[in-house]
């Protein structure tokens, strides 16, 4: 009688174990896809899972979304960043309230995510923001914010003359 209370107990214990690893096989394999990027969180670099509840890092543009823009020859902006760039992550707080402020659109593009567009937008800085007209990049300002006491970069006086030259008063 205890030899076959042993051997239950045993397949009890074996039972337990093969649900707990389907359990963990099956959440694994149903991770859900993160919305903004198209894919599960845990294919994305780890940088760029930090950014995902950000609120400055929402507007995120995939490289179907840009590529359509470009062959259809759109007039645009487009914010180039990588997730783990410092100058970035000091930019993009205060670039993306100025852009709101005057209602331009700025889809943001991480490159950090999507590599080979370093090489074929030949971008060499980020962060980078561009004008794309009929599809064409027209113009660049290459490099973030200047840090306090310092000349290099540039001035949120900078990026709001950028968007006003290609959607404000200055470019009628």
């Amino acid at each position: 009688m205890k030899k076959k209370k042993k051997f239950k107990m045993f397949y009890v214990y074996i039972g337990i174990i093969v649900v707990l690893f389907g359990a963990i096989i099956y959440l694994n394999n149903n991770e859900t896809t993160n919305a903004l990027y198209g894919k599960p969180a845990s294919k994305l670099n780890p940088a760029t899972r930090e950014l995902l509840d950000d609120p400055n890092y929402q507007n995120i543009i995939l490289p179907a979304e840009l590529d359509k823009k470009i062959a259809d020859k759109e007039d645009f902006f487009v914010y180039l960043f990588a997730s783990d760039c410092n100058y970035c992550r000091q930019t993009t707080p205060e670039l993306m309230p100025l852009a709101k402020e005057l209602g331009v659109d700025l889809p943001q593009f991480n490159l950090r995510e999507f590599e080979t567009y370093f090489k074929s937008l030949k971008v060499e800085y980020t962060p980078t923001l561009a004008y794309f007209k009929d599809g064409m990049e027209v113009e660049r300002l290459e490099g973030g914010l200047a840090a306090e006491g310092t000349t290099e970069g540039y001035t949120l006086d900078d990026f709001k003359q950028f968007f006003n030259k290609y959607s404000g008063e200055d470019s009628q």
